[in-house]
C-alpha cells in the first residue's frame, strides 16, 4: 500500500513539473510568474489553473494552461480540431467585459507544449467546489475539497449567473451554448463568473431585427472536447437542431438541479447513443414532477421546473430570472448593492452603510470577509466616505481572529490611523481602542495607534480632548507601562495645566485618578501627587478632583503615601484647599473627612513607632544595667577572698558565710562605695588579683580524689572552747605556721571559688586565708565585714545540717589570730565539708 503511494506521489509529482516546465516555454512566463496548481475549470475541466502575479506590479492573478500533451491519444487534425475550439473560446472571453464574465488579465499565447492566458484571480470551478476533481493535483486541497457553499452564495451565485446570461442574451445577442458547472468560475473573492466561450453562437441578424442563432449539428465523431457537455444539453440542440436563448436558460435550470444535489446533473446521457438518450430525456421532461425535485429550494422549484421544460418559449429568460423571490434574499442583495457600488453617489452610499451593521450578523463570516470586506476597505480612498464605512470595518475586525485581522485588515487600516478630518475618524478609533489594543501587534500599537491617542490629546478639539479623557480608562490595562508612563500621563498632565476649559481640567483630573491602579507607587508619588500643587485653577470641581486622586492614593492597597508625605507635603497642600470660599458645605465636609484620616493614620503610625523606639531603649538600658552589675560582681569576687567563697557556697545553694540577703546586697553596696575611694595602689593589688583570678579561671578543675585518712579525727574538745580559752594571749602569740600532714587533702568542690580556695598548694591556701581574716580583722579594708556585736558568741548562727555555717563577730578591738588560732579554723572548715 505504501509503495502505491509513493508511486501515486511521485506520478502526481512529475505530471506537475511536466506541466510546469511546460508552462516555462510559454510567452505568458516572461511577464507573471506561475505559482501553484490551484484548481481545474473549463470544457471537459481540461484548463489547469495555476495563481501567479504580475512581475511588473506584483498583482495577483491565475493562471489557465492547456497542456497539450492531453491530446496525445489523438490523431493531428483532432489536436487541431481541440486547439481551435479551445482559442476561439477564450479569444472570445477576452473580447468580452462584464462584471459577470471572468475578467483576462492576459491574452491567450501558445509554446510548442501549452496554451496559456491570464485572468482575475481565482478560486476554483463551480465543478471543482461540487465535487468534481478531474484535473487537481493529488492529494485535493483541503480548501476546495472541505468548501461548504452557504445558501446566500448559492442564491446570489445563481442570481450573477442569470445576470450574466440576460447580458449575452439582450446586450451582445450571443447564445453561450454550454452553461455547465465546469465553466462557472468562482474568482478569489467567491463571485460567480462565466467562461467557456467554445460553442457560443452569435446572432447573424442585424441588432435591430429578431435574433437568430445558427445550430450545428451533433457529430459524435468529433473528439470530446470538441463537444458540449450534453448532460446540461437544451433537447432542442440535438432533437431539431436548433438553438436560442432560452436554451441557454435550460442549461441554468440543470445547473440549478446540480448544485441542490452536490453536483449530480438531472439526466445521464450515453454518449454512444446520444439521440436515443435524448428522446428518453424529453420523456421524462414532458412528465417532470415536483417529486423529482425535493432537494431544491421551495421558493425556487417552480422555477426550475419550468427552465426545464421541453417547450423553449416556457422557459423565463434571464431577466425575469434576475426577478424572482429567491434572489429577494437580504444577503444576495447586499452582496448584489456591493458589486453595483461604483454606480452609487455618496449619498446612497452614506445610507448603504448606516444600514449594513443590522446585515453583517446575518452573513457568513467567509462571505463577510471574501466580499464585503474588500469592498469596504477599497472606500477608504474617499475621505468623506470613511466615517460610514470604518464601523463596520471594525465590527468585522471583532469577528476576526488576530491572523485573519492582521492580515487583512490591519494593513487597510495604516493610511487611516493618520487621517485627521473628517474628526468621526478619531472619534471611532478611540470608541473601538480596546479592539485596537487586542488585536494589533505592540510594534504597530507603538508606531500607528498610540500616536493616534496622543494626537487626540493634543486636537484643538475641546470634544475630542473629552472624548479621549473619557475613553482612556477604559484601555490603560492595555497599554504597556512605558509608554504610559513616559507618553501618555505626560500628555494628560499638559491638557490639565495648558487648557482653558473647565471640562478638559476636570476630566483629565478624574482620568489621572481612574489609571492610578495601573501606575508604580513611587511614580506616584514623586510625579502624580507633586503635579497636583502645580494646577492653578481653584473651581470646587477642579479641587475635589484633586481631593479624589489623594484620596484614591491614599486609601489604596497598592499605592499608599508615607507618612512623611503626608506630613511634609499631602496635608500643607490640602488644608488650604480645604478653606477655599468656593467650596459648599458638602465639599468642605469631604476635605475634612480625607484629612481626618491622613492625621489619624499619621498619629497611629508614629505614635507605634516612638512607642517601638522606647521599648528598645528601655531593653537596652536593662541589658546595660545587667552588664554593669555582672562587671562589678565579677571585681568583687576576683577582689574579696571571703566573697569569692560566698559565691562558691551559693552556687551549690547553700550561704556558709551570710545569714541573709539583706546583708549581701549591704556588703555590696558597701564594696560598691569603698571600690569607689581607692587609692593607687590599692587600685594596682587589685588589678594583680583580677589578673590572678582570671588565670585561675582558664585552669582546668581538679579530679577528686579519694582520701582514706590514717587516724579519724577524734573530736574530743569543741574547737570553740579551745579558741576561747586563748582569747586572751591572742596577743601574745607569735605567728608560725604548723606544717600539716603531705597526706591531708581535700575532695574539690566544683566551684570557681572553691577552687581558688582548695586546688592551690596548702601553703599558699593558708596565706589566702591568712589574708581573708586579717582583711576582715580591720587590716584590709576588702574582705570579711566584721560588724560590732558583744552580745553574740563568736561562732554563732543558724545552722544547716552537713554544713557548719558561719557567722564572724568581734568586739570593738581585736588582737590578730596567731597561727595555732588560724590552723585550727582551717581543720573545722574542712572537717565540716
Amino acid at each position: 500500500m505504501e509503495s502505491m503511494l509513493n508511486k501515486l506521489k511521485s506520478t502526481v509529482t512529475k505530471v506537475t513539473a511536466d506541466v510546469t516546465s511546460a508552462v516555462m516555454g510559454n510567452p505568458v512566463t516572461r511577464e507573471f510568474d506561475v505559482g501553484r496548481h490551484i484548481a481545474s475549470g473549463g470544457n471537459g475541466l481540461a484548463w489547469k489553473i495555476f495563481n501567479g502575479t504580475k512581475k511588473s506590479t506584483k498583482q495577483e492573478v491565475a493562471v489557465f494552461v492547456f497542456d497539450k500533451k492531453l491530446m496525445d491519444k489523438y490523431q493531428k487534425f483532432e489536436k487541431d480540431q481541440i486547439i481551435d475550439s479551445l482559442k476561439r473560446g477564450v479569444q472570445q472571453l477576452t473580447r468580452l467585459r462584464h462584471p459577470r464574465l471572468l475578467t483576462v488579465q492576459h491574452p491567450l499565447e501558445e509554446s510548442r507544449d501549452c496554451l496559456a492566458f491570464c485572468t482575475e484571480p481565482v478560486f476554483a470551478s463551480l465543478a471543482n467546489v461540487l465535487g468534481n476533481w478531474e484535473n487537481l493535483p493529488s492529494p485535493v486541497s483541503p480548501d476546495i475539497k472541505d468548501y461548504k457553499l452557504y445558501d446566500v452564495e448559492t442564491k446570489y451565485g445563481l442570481l450573477q449567473v442569470s445576470e450574466g446570461l440576460s447580458f449575452l442574451h439582450s446586450s451582445v445577442k450571443m447564445v453561450h451554448g454550454n452553461i455547465t458547472p465546469e465553466n462557472i468560475i468562482l474568482n478569489k473573492s467567491g463571485a460567480w463568473k462565466i467562461m467557456g466561450f467554445d460553442f457560443c453562437v452569435s446572432s447573424t441578424n442585424p441588432s435591430e431585427q429578431e435574433p437568430k442563432f445558427p445550430c450545428k449539428e451533433w457529430d459524435p465523431n468529433l473528439p470530446s472536447l470538441c463537444l458540449p457537455n450534453p448532460e446540461y444539453l437544451a433537447p432542442e440542440y440535438i432533437l431539431s437542431v436548433s438553438c436560442e436563448t432560452a436554451s441557454d436558460m435550460y442549461s441554468l435550470g440543470a445547473v440549478i438541479y446540480a448544485v441542490f444535489n452536490k453536483g449530480k446533473s438531472i439526466f445521464e446521457v450515453n454518449k454512444q447513443d446520444i439521440y436515443k438518450s435524448f428522446s428518453r430525456q424529453l420523456d421524462q421532461l414532458s412528465r417532470l414532477g415536483s417529486s423529482s425535485l425535493t432537494n431544491i429550494p421551495e421558493e425556487v422549484r417552480e422555477h426550475v421546473k419550468l427552465l426545464l421544460n421541453v417547450t423553449p418559449t416556457v422557459r423565463p429568460d434571464a431577466d425575469q430570472m434576475t426577478k424572482i423571490p429567491f434572489f429577494d434574499d437580504v444577503g444576495a442583495v447586499t452582496l448584489q448593492y456591493f458589486d453595483t457600488l461604483f454606480q452609487r453617489d455618496n449619498l446612497q452610499k452614506s445610507q448603504f452603510f448606516k444600514g449594513l451593521p443590522k446585515v453583517l450578523p446575518k452573513l457568513p463570516k467567509r462571505v463577510i470577509v471574501q466580499r464585503i470586506l474588500p469592498c469596504l476597505t477599497s472606500e477608504f480612498v474617499n475621505p468623506d466616505m470613511v466615517p460610514f464605512v470604518l464601523p463596520n470595518v471594525l465590527l468585522i475586525a471583532e469577528e476576526c481572529t488576530k491572523e485573519e485581522y492582521v492580515k487583512l485588515i490591519l494593513p487597510e487600516l495604516g493610511p487611516v490611523f493618520k487621517q485627521q478630518e473628517p474628526i468621526q475618524i478619531l472619534l471611532i478609533f478611540l470608541q473601538k481602542m480596546d479592539l485596537l489594543l487586542t488585536k494589533t501587534p505592540p510594534d504597530e500599537i507603538k508606531n500607528s495607534v498610540l500616536p493616534m491617542v496622543y494626537r487626540a490629546l493634543e486636537a484643538p478639539s475641546i470634544q475630542i480632548q473629552e472624548l479621549c479623557l473619557n475613553i482612556i480608562p477604559t484601555f490603560a490595562n492595555l497599554i504597556d507601562y512605558p509608554s504610559m508612563k513616559n507618553a501618555l500621563i505626560p500628555r494628560i498632565k499638559n491638557a490639565c495645566l495648558q487648557t482653558s476649559s473647565l471640562a478638559v481640567r476636570v476630566n483629565s483630573l478624574v482620568c489621572l485618578g481612574k489609571i492610578l491602579e495601573y501606575l508604580d507607587k513611587w511614580f506616584v508619588l514623586d510625579d502624580i501627587l507633586p503635579f497636583l500643587q502645580q494646577i492653578p485653577s481653584k473651581e470646587p470641581a477642579v479641587l475635589m478632583g484633586i481631593l479624589g486622586i489623594y484620596k484614591c492614593t491614599f486609601t489604596h492597597k497598592k499605592l499608599g503615601i508615607t507618612k512623611e508625605q503626608l506630613a511634609g507635603k499631602v496635608l500643607p497642600h490640602l488644608i488650604p484647599l480645604s478653606i477655599e470660599n468656593n467650596l459648599n458645605l458638602n465639599q468642605f465636609n469631604s476635605f475634612i473627612s480625607v484629612i481626618k484620616e491622613m492625621l489619624n493614620r499619621l498619629e497611629s503610625e508614629h505614635k507605634t513607632k516612638l512607642e517601638q523606639l522606647h521599648i528598645m531603649q528601655e531593653q537596652q538600658k536593662s541589658l546595660d544595667i545587667g552588664n554593669q552589675m555582672n562587671a562589678s560582681e565579677e571585681t568583687k569576687v576576683t577582689n574579696v577572698g571571703s566573697q569569692q567563697i560566698d559565691r562558691v557556697f551559693n552556687s551549690v545553694s547553700a550561704d556558709f558565710l551570710t545569714g541573709s540577703e539583706s546583708e549581701n546586697r549591704e556588703d555590696g553596696l558597701q564594696n560598691k562605695h569603698k571600690r569607689a575611694s581607692l587609692t593607687l595602689e590599692e587600685k594596682q593589688k587589685l588589678a594583680k588579683e583580677q589578673e590572678q583570678a582570671q588565670k585561675l579561671k582558664s585552669q582546668q578543675p581538679l579530679k577528686p580524689q579519694v582520701h582514706t585518712p590514717v587516724a579519724p579525727v577524734k573530736q574530743t574538745k569543741d574547737l570553740t572552747d579551745t579558741l576561747m580559752d586563748n582569747m586572751s594571749s591572742l596577743t601574745s602569740l607569735s605567728v608560725s605556721t604548723p606544717k600539716l600532714s603531705a597526706s591531708s587533702t581535700f575532695t574539690s568542690v566544683p566551684s570557681m571559688g572553691l577552687g581558688m580556695m582548695f586546688s592551690t598548694p596548702i601553703d599558699n591556701t593558708k596565706r589566702n586565708l591568712t589574708n581573708g581574716l586579717n582583711a576582715n580583722m580591720g587590716f584590709q579594708t576588702s574582705g570579711f565585714n566584721m560588724p560590732v556585736n558583744t552580745n553574740q558568741n563568736f561562732f554563732s548562727g543558724p545552722s544547716t545540717p552537713g554544713v557548719t555555717t558561719m557567722t564572724l563577730g568581734t568586739p570593738s578591738t581585736l588582737p590578730n589570730f596567731n597561727a595555732y588560732h588560724r590552723q585550727k579554723r582551717y581543720v573545722l572548715i574542712c572537717t565540716e565539708i
